[in-house]
């Protein structure tokens, strides 16, 4: 097993993985312990299971919402429409670390009181039912407990919409 790819395998696979496209998901959490939030801007996520259902979403173990994931018991995805993409900035180039993402934008308290962007009507609640450690990223294995709404008919953002967004944190 190779702990390290070359540098001509992984530049060819960024190539390869750069150029498709697939939906971001703003991802927000509250921690059981004490309440505190956050959210931030994910781009590894998917279906991974059908019967049961269960979705896994990985977010950089840099990010403030690691941390507070790391003490949560739900996670809620949400689809962003592309009229709402002032919220992609917010939850992709804040940091949680610095800037209170929850006081700039309108939000409702969902199972377990984790944040419902209400901007973001197209989204989903899972209980997190594993955390596994994946590169610079951690997985989280959620199984769906809400579910509601459609991917928006006037679209949705996507990687190529923030590729060459400046994050936070790095990955």
């Amino acid at each position: 097993m190779v702990d390290r790819l070359n540098e001509t395998v992984e530049q060819a696979f960024d190539d390869l993985v750069c150029s498709v496209d697939y939906p971001m998901w703003i991802v927000t959490t509250v921690a059981a312990d004490d309440g505190e939030l956050s959210g931030c801007l994910v781009g590894f996520g998917t279906q991974c299971s059908i019967h049961p259902p269960r979705y896994l979403a990985c977010i950089s173990t840099a990010n403030h919402t690691a941390r507070i994931a790391g003490r949560a018991e739900v996670v809620a995805a949400h689809l962003v429409p592309n009229e709402h993409r002032a919220l992609v900035d917010l939850f992709g180039h804040e940091t949680g670390d610095t800037v209170d993402k929850f006081a700039s934008c309108s939000w409702t308290p969902g199972p377990r009181g984790v944040p419902l962007l209400e901007d973001c009507p197209a989204r989903f609640v899972g209980e997190i039912l594993e955390r596994m450690p994946l590169g610079d990223h951690t997985g989280y294995l959620v199984q769906p407990v809400l579910a509601e709404g459609r991917a928006p008919a006037e679209g949705y953002v996507c990687f190529q919409d923030v590729k060459g967004m400046d994050p936070g944190h790095p990955a």
